[in-house]
């Protein structure tokens, strides 16, 4: 943990900010993943198979989660949550972490950050996760996701591990970062406006600064968290629809040559609106998992922050 002097905003005193370091942020952000993970899978599964819908067999979100439960028995609506308990585990860890990290580098000498350094500091930490954690962890999660029943005998895919190794075997290792340019950009952008749209509406809704010794209740960190991830996925719902059809291109099914070649492909074929598929989902996925995320690290670094506070007597 770290202490820095800085200034008031009306500049006539002198404040000590207090705040926690990347490790402990990293593993409050992946005790939320864990949460966050297991209680809305399903709504994950339901974007991979509207997004991976050609033929319009699904009319919905919730159409979609009820054709799945009825035909498909509803232990399928949990199909990938190894993956993505796994992914989402590491993934907040870094996320949580590399930001911490990259905000500390962009302190001014009076520890001071600007709203340019909390996005790029996002921005870094969207792009670390990306290439390191979710693309991989991503192909095999819909991989997964895309097959239809759950008797394992009939099933080409029999769990994350087998998925990877088959991936690998059959199509190369390299297939594994299937739609990297795409999750990047998805991730990047999703994370660049999370991590200052949250800052922001702390502030603004709760009056609380980093490392001003106000901790918010679990509810204020969910309502901050909500708004900050709707405006990701807002924007770049197109990216995540490309990302998930070149992750779930296999041999014998519709291949494109590149990012650029899948979105002009998506539009011309079944037209811009395919390109928002998912939305909703994502929707009901992302802020309402992002609230669980910050009501439980908020709080876990809140009292590692109140532990510091304390003992420099702040």
């Amino acid at each position: 943990m770290s202490v820095t002097t800085t200034t008031t905003k009306s500049g006539d005193q002198n404040v000590k900010i207090v705040t926690v370091s990347p490790t402990v942020k990293a593993l409050a952000g992946s005790l939320g993943g864990v949460v966050e993970a297991c209680t809305l899978q399903p709504i994950d599964v339901a974007k991979t198979r509207l997004q991976l819908d050609h033929s319009g067999q699904y009319k919905g979100m919730v159409h979609c989660i009820r054709t799945i439960a009825a035909q498909e028995g509803v232990p399928s609506l949990w199909k990938g949550l190894t993956p993505f308990l796994g992914q989402l585990t590491l993934k907040y860890a870094l996320r949580m972490g590399s930001n911490a990290f990259f905000l500390e580098l962009m302190r001014d000498k009076d520890g001071k950050l600007t709203q340019g350094a909390r996005l790029m500091a996002g921005l870094g930490a969207g792009v670390s996760e990306a290439l390191l954690i979710v693309t991989p962890f991503e192909v095999v999660k819909t991989r997964l996701q895309q097959q239809k029943g759950t008797d394992k005998a009939l099933l080409k895919y029999r769990g994350p591990i087998h998925t990877a190794l088959t991936v690998a075997r059959e199509e190369g290792v390299m297939k594994l970062w299937s739609g990297a340019t795409a999750t990047t950009i998805r991730q990047g952008s999703n994370q660049m406006s999370l991590f200052w749209g949250k800052a922001l509406c702390d502030g603004l809704f709760f009056d609380k600064h980093e490392g001003d010794g106000k901790i918010l209740s679990p509810a204020q960190s969910a309502a901050s968290g909500f708004v900050a991830a709707c405006i990701g996925p807002t924007l770049n719902n197109p990216f995540d629809v490309v990302k998930t059809r070149m992750q779930a291109a296999s041999k014998g099914g519709p291949q494109y040559k590149g990012f650029f070649d899948c979105l002009t492909t998506i539009a011309k074929t079944e037209g811009m609106g395919a390109l928002w598929k998912g939305l909703i989902p994502r929707l009901a996925r992302t802020p309402p998992g992002q609230a669980i995320v910050w009501s439980v690290s908020d709080q876990i670094t809140g009292y590692f922050e109140r532990q510091r506070r304390a003992a420099e007597g702040v």
